[in-house]
């Protein structure tokens, strides 16, 4: 016996807008990054992520350093208001109404993004999910720095991460749904049994007509 799973990214796919994005303009908000440059630096970063030719590593080392001395606990604390405040906002209805749905028939949810697992993780929990995977974060004296824990989860790291999730789970799932809108995310969508494009990239949505993948507008 095997129980269904649906897998969902999270920016642009379940929210709109991108939540590490939201993240930063909460925080210049709160005072905490005072560069006047930083955002408009971010979204050109963003844009790189949109092509899929974004350096991880060096993003990361970029928008953590304006947190980089604060403690965990006070990182938490933010973005457990940036995410009530600034990120479920902007949940679309049709992927309320789709979890809803899911949440009622029992089907287990997992949500594997790119962003960092301190935001990805409370939006998951607040959401309901079985589970969730961001990028991990090495913690250097109490305090969250930029330097990525294990497999990041971003491109091929998403199919590596899942197996190893899969390989832990005292169930075996299948078949395998997956809901994304990022060319970053065409290994996953290889990878499970079956894709959705959810407001798919260029890049993507030529894929999805190769692969005769359905496509949805939120």
């Amino acid at each position: 016996m095997s129980d269904p799973l649906t897998i969902f990214d999270l920016d642009e796919t379940l929210i709109s807008g991108d939540s590490g994005l939201i993240w930063n303009e909460f925080l210049v908000q709160q005072g905490i990054i005072t560069n006047p440059g930083f955002l408009q630096e971010d979204r050109r970063l963003m844009a790189l992520y949109a092509l899929g030719e974004l350096d991880m590593q060096a993003y990361l080392h970029f928008v953590m350093d304006p947190i980089s001395q604060l403690p965990c606990a006070e990182v938490d604390r933010l973005a457990e208001l940036c995410v009530t405040q600034q990120i479920l906002p902007r949940l679309y209805p049709q992927a309320k109404s789709m979890l809803a749905d899911l949440q009622a028939q029992k089907i287990d949810t997992l949500m594997i993004s790119a962003t960092v697992s301190f935001l990805v993780e409370k939006v998951a929990k607040k959401l309901a999910f079985k589970d969730a995977m961001g990028i991990n974060l090495v913690v250097e004296n109490g305090c969250y720095s930029a330097q990525i824990s294990g497999t990041a989860t971003y491109r091929s790291g998403k199919v590596k991460r899942l197996k190893q999730w899969l390989a832990e789970q005292p169930t075996v799932f299948a078949p395998i749904d997956f809901y994304t809108d990022s060319i970053n995310d065409l290994p996953l969508c290889l990878h499970v049994d079956h894709p959705t494009m959810v407001n798919p990239c260029a890049q993507l949505k030529k894929q999805a007509q190769r692969y005769q993948w359905p496509v949805l507008a939120w």
